[in-house]
Parts: C-alpha cells; structure tokens; sequence
C-alpha cells in the first residue's frame, strides 16, 4: 500500500500578507480607515456614520484587527477603535503605510461627513451640559482629579524656561474658572481666554475682575469655530479630553501658534478610571504620550520639552510643549 504524502503548511509570513489584502479589499473597511484618521469610534457610532448594523461593523473591525490596521482603547465600559501605527520594520510594515497612505487620499462620502460631525456634536453638547450644570462645582469636581495646584509650577517653569518677548502673546483655551490667567498676565503683554461655556468665562470674568487683569480679554467662543486668532503660545490646560475630536482640535489650534511660538499642553496621561467621565464630564479617559506627539507631528509641530507629575490618586499628568518652526 502506498503512503501518500500530503503536504503540511505552516504559517509564516505571507499570511500577514494576505490579512492586510483582505483587510483593505473591502470599500467600507477603506472608508473606516479613514474617518478613522485623525479620530477614533466606538463601533455603534462606526455603525451610525456608515449605516449598518453593530454586528456587520464589529464584523469588519474584527478583519481589520486581525490585520494588525486598527487598534483598540479602553475607555470605562466603552471599547474606542483608532488605527494601528505601520510598522515598517515588520511584514507587511510598508504595505501597511502605503495602503493608509493612498487611503488618506480618499474622499469620505458627504453623508458620512455629515454623521461624523453630528457624533462630534453630541460629543460636544454633552461637554457643555456638564459644565453649564457643574460650574458652581467646578473647583471641587476638577479637584477630585487634579487641581491647578498640582500642576501649576510645572506649566510655569516651562513656561519660563521658552523665554518669550516681551511683547508675546499668549491664548488661553478652556481656562475654566480663570486661575491661571492671573500667572499668564505676568508673563505676557496680552492674553486672550476662549471658553464655549458662558458660565465658566463668567467665572473667569469675576476673577479677572478682582484681580484687575486689564491686559486679559476673555471671548465667548469654540475652539473649533473659523475664528482666525494668533498668539505665541496657545495654552490647553486639562482641555483636551473635554474635547470631542482632540486631534483635529490641535491641527487646528496649531494653526493659531505662531511661526516661533508653542503649544503647550496639561494633560492626563491614559488612565482607567471611568467614574472622571460622570464626575468631571471627561470624554476621553487621558491620553497616551505618543498619541499626543503623534497628532502634533500630523499638525507640523516639533515636540519639544515635557515634564510628567505622578499624583497621590493614582492619576499622571503630561506637560508638553510642541513647537511650530520659524
């Protein structure tokens, strides 16, 4: 009796190949790529931006995890999907850059576009609740995080160490209930505070007022908005996961930093303490630190210094700077 021979195979690495072809030859899992370029979506709103069911969308993320082309992220009970960063060095690494690169160069359909938005509208209009309900709280809630205290001298001595002109100026986004501005007001000739929120920059008003800030203009306004305002420094201090898409947010505001100038950001870094979300209004539970330089990069900023604060709660804090070329 003759034995036949049946071949085996093993996996190696033309099966990373093969999944990353898989993956990318599908129209809507192209689309998902992306919107998810800049952003990222928990699969009911992946769901309602390309209308379709929970179940087929989980079903293209799963090929798209399998393929190594997107990423998850925790955030309290929520799973939140990003796409994965190419690893050129690997399999498949440079076929993964070029298929988000060619990607990038895709047009969304306008309704998509359109959901996309309204996602980030209902991001936002949340933010803004919690704050028009919470401003008479405010120093306690942020307190139960972090308090400006905490990382007060840490933004000053970066602050100090940029050596501004004389003359700089410096924008303010979110500044809460205005204590920071009085250490802005020191250090430059005129500071602007922009806030969406008409109870807080009341707060900020008070405290301006009080503190005979005449060099402080306070304006009623989104940070998204087509505003064109400029400064030497644009400061986010603990704004960014209030912030419905934070990195369209500092492509944005990039843009306002002038030739020279900084953005200079206070943040968490990523954390797991979901109850921040219902107690301080967060939307994003922090963010990691190569995450934030990887936004700045894609907005043309360099990353300059950074100082993290380790906090008795357990949380982190991030202090970066991110500098836009003369």
């Amino acid at each position: 009796m003759n034995n036949l021979h049946v071949p085996t195979f093993c996996h190696d690495d033309c099966d990373e190949l093969a999944a990353l072809c898989k993956a990318g030859g599908d129209p809507l899992r192209l689309n998902v790529l992306r919107a998810l370029a800049n952003d990222s979506f928990g699969v009911l709103e992946l769901a309602h931006i390309f209308a379709t069911g929970q179940s087929g969308m989980s079903h293209h993320l799963k090929v798209l995890s399998q393929a190594r082309l997107v990423a998850t992220r925790r955030e309290g009970n929520a799973i939140f999907y990003r796409r994965a960063l190419p690893r050129v060095e690997q399999t498949g690494g440079a076929l993964h850059a070029a298929l988000l690169a060619e990607v990038d160069g895709l047009t969304l359909p306008t309704e998509a576009q359109a959901r996309i938005a309204a996602v980030h509208a209902q991001r936002a209009e949340a933010s803004r609740d919690f704050f028009a309900r919470m401003a008479d709280k405010f120093q306690a809630q942020q307190d139960l995080i972090a308090g400006l205290p905490q990382y007060r001298d840490s933004v000053l001595a970066l602050l100090d160490a940029m050596s501004f002109a004389p003359d700089a100026t410096a924008l303010e986004i979110g500044p809460g209930d205005g204590c920071f501005l009085p250490e802005l007001a020191q250090r430059f000739a005129q500071v602007t505070a922009l806030d969406n929120s008409p109870a807080m920059l009341d707060l900020a008003r008070q405290l301006c007022e009080h503190n005979g800030l005449t060099n402080v203009t306070l304006r009623l306004a989104d940070a998204l908005d087509k505003a064109t305002l400029t400064a030497d420094c644009v400061i986010l201090n603990m704004v960014l996961h209030h912030v419905a898409a934070p990195a369209e947010a500092m492509k944005h505001l990039a843009g306002w930093v002038r030739p020279g100038g900084s953005l200079l950001i206070t943040e968490l870094c990523s954390h797991d303490q979901s109850w921040a979300r219902t107690a301080c209004g967060d939307l994003w539970l922090g963010f990691d630190q190569d995450e934030l330089a990887r936004w700045a990069s894609a907005a043309g900023l360099l990353q300059g210094e950074s100082l993290y604060i380790g906090l008795r709660n357990g949380f982190q804090i991030q202090v970066r700077q991110f500098a836009r070329p003369e």
